[in-house]
């Protein structure tokens, strides 16, 4: 089964939703699910060096106050999921290209999973700018890869035209909002919603596949 996870790793509610289909995989111990991350930037306007966190949360909310309560409540629901979000020590939103190229190259190896982990870690419970190149440099080794070819294929520019066509499709296929989660092409479940939500997909794709299956 494939689970296509659209999503972006300045999100919030895409790390929430990583987190809770874990656990809903969990809940299907006998399921074989392959997960592949997908392109959606919230921001694609965003300057390549990013822009100060308060200034864009003025932007986006209104006010300081009106963020805050937003973030405590997001706060809320990440640690019940086991995230320690950290919303006080970051300093700048970054831009997620290079992040989102460096997903794609990890896709290739096998290890992304590993990698949008790392992501999600380094920003929300570690306040670490992804958009610069040398913390994603560091990360990426983290996870597997070797430090001078993750390097000049950051500097390059590999797989960014790859990404920015992606982020076009996932809109002209109606996606304005992420995580949005699709199994095998043909169901999908928007927002991080609960693990039990996810079922019934996990479910009835698992039936299709077996009916398919059977009949060959």
């Amino acid at each position: 089964m494939l689970i296509e996870v659209v999503s972006d790793v300045i999100c919030p509610w895409c790390y929430i939703g990583r987190r809770r289909l874990q656990r809903a995989l969990a809940m299907r111990p006998g399921l074989s699910a392959r997960v592949v991350w997908r392109v959606f930037q919230l921001n694609p306007e965003m300057p390549s060096q990013g822009i100060d966190r308060q200034a864009y949360l003025a932007a986006k909310f209104g006010s300081a106050l009106h963020a805050g309560r937003i973030q405590e409540s997001i706060g809320r629901t990440g640690e019940a999921e086991g995230i320690a979000f950290r919303f006080d020590s970051i300093r700048r939103t970054p831009n997620s290209l290079n992040a989102h190229r460096l997903s794609r190259l990890a896709a290739r190896l096998g290890i992304q999973d590993a990698l949008i982990d790392a992501l999600f870690q380094a920003y929300f419970e570690r306040g670490e700018d992804i958009g610069r190149i040398d913390v994603l440099v560091d990360l990426a080794v983290t996870v597997g890869f070797e430090r001078g070819g993750v390097l000049d294929f950051l500097l390059g520019p590999g797989e960014r035209d790859t990404v920015l066509a992606e982020d076009r499709n996932a809109r002209r296929l109606g996606i304005n909002g992420v995580p949005c989660f699709i199994v095998d092409g043909r169901y999908a479940l928007s927002g991080a919603q609960e693990p039990e939500f996810f079922l019934p997909l996990l479910d009835l794709g698992r039936r299709e596949q077996s009916s398919a299956a059977a009949a060959v």
